[in-house]
């Protein structure tokens, strides 16, 4: 076997051998051995890389919170925590546009595979926690930045989706479109008394 050096290019490798894998075959029929084979590396190499076939589809979720976590610091102190949600979502926009060809087919495979959907549910709810924890170390209120932590994501989910289904706009502009939704729809909101 031909296998290269650069750890990168193996796990990229790795990646879309599975990716490919789960949509010929499903993810729950698709083995780490049939994947290793098909990126010409041994079932040891895959394991190197990946602990399970599910971290090929959530694998990159690590990179991501890093990155949310250090965008979300690096946000003006004086900014109230939707804003600077929005600030911080903002930055990470690269690295999901970088992630998209591996995006798109996971949440394909994801979508077939019920316990996939239950195990990205799950890596939402640690996002929402960790930009809680991000927001109450800023000073916010816990229920506030519980709040805040969970509307944001969900409006970035939303903006992703659109993004996903139609990328013409670009992610940024697909973020601005759904923080400005949010605003219209909080700002009919009525204060009781």
């Amino acid at each position: 076997m031909d296998v290269p050096r650069n750890g990168k290019v193996v796990r990229d490798r790795l990646r879309q051998a599975a990716l490919e894998l789960f949509i010929e075959h499903g993810f729950d029929q698709t083995t780490a051995e049939r994947i290793a084979a098909r990126a010409g590396v041994t079932e040891r190499t895959y394991f190197r890389h990946f602990a399970d076939k599910r971290e090929v589809l959530f694998g990159a979720e690590a990179e991501l919170r890093d990155e949310l976590t250090r965008a979300l610091a690096a946000v003006p102190a004086h900014l109230e925590p939707l804003p600077a949600l929005r600030a911080a979502f903002h930055e990470v926009v690269p690295l999901v546009e970088r992630n998209r060809p591996v995006t798109e087919l996971g949440a394909r495979v994801i979508a077939a595979t019920p316990a996939l959907q239950e195990r990205q549910l799950a890596k939402w709810a640690a996002l929402v926690a960790l930009l809680t924890d991000a927001l109450t170390a800023r000073g916010v209120d816990a229920y506030a930045a519980q709040l805040c932590a969970q509307v944001g994501v969900n409006v970035c989910a939303i903006a992703i989706k659109r993004w996903m289904d139609d990328p013409s706009a670009g992610l940024d502009a697909e973020l601005e479109r759904a923080f400005h939704e949010l605003y219209e729809a909080s700002t009919a909101l009525k204060v009781p008394g």
